[in-house]
């Protein structure tokens, strides 16, 4: 199985991990639709957002699959008065990753990263590995420890 950036940053952290493949559906790249085929329920399957805050610049955010992204509270735990999501033509750009297939780790430069703390609930979650198709399995903190990300309630539903 071919390794991604992210893979390739766990594995030099020496935090263990797994790497999920899975069927891609170009129609459907939502979290949901991987959780299925991955058979994990969709508060297990985090995506990862990309947003903009007016005095940080770009933030990311790894959100439970079945969850919204809570703008208000993502620009308080980042400094930020108000934050925007950005047009997903620039998430190739800022990350070098395509939509679905955005992953918290690897990114081009390295950006703010908040994770929704109900991935504390989970001993384990899924995150994009940095290409459709392929999902990294790891326990919350560990991902944290490799992104330097923190902790926040930054998601409602």
């Amino acid at each position: 199985m071919k390794k991604t950036n992210a893979a390739r940053i766990l594995e030099r952290l020496g935090i263990p991990f797994e790497l999920w493949s899975y069927e891609v559906d170009p129609d459907n790249v939502g979290a949901e639709a991987v959780a299925e085929k991955v058979g994990l329920p969709p508060e297990r399957v985090f995506k990862t957002l990309v947003a903009r805050g007016d005095k940080t610049g770009v933030v990311m955010a790894c959100i439970p699959g079945n969850a919204e992204l809570d703008l208000k509270a993502l620009a308080a735990a980042s400094g930020n008065k108000k934050v925007e999501m950005v047009h997903v033509k620039e998430i190739q750009a800022l990350t070098g990753y395509i939509r679905g297939g955005v992953s918290p780790l690897g990114t081009k430069k390295k950006y703010p990263l908040y994770i929704d703390e109900k991935a504390l609930q989970h001993e384990a979650i899924c995150v994009s590995a940095g290409e459709r198709g392929l999902q990294l399995y790891l326990s919350p903190k560990d991902l944290a420890e490799a992104a330097g990300a923190k902790f926040a309630s930054i998601s409602r539903g």
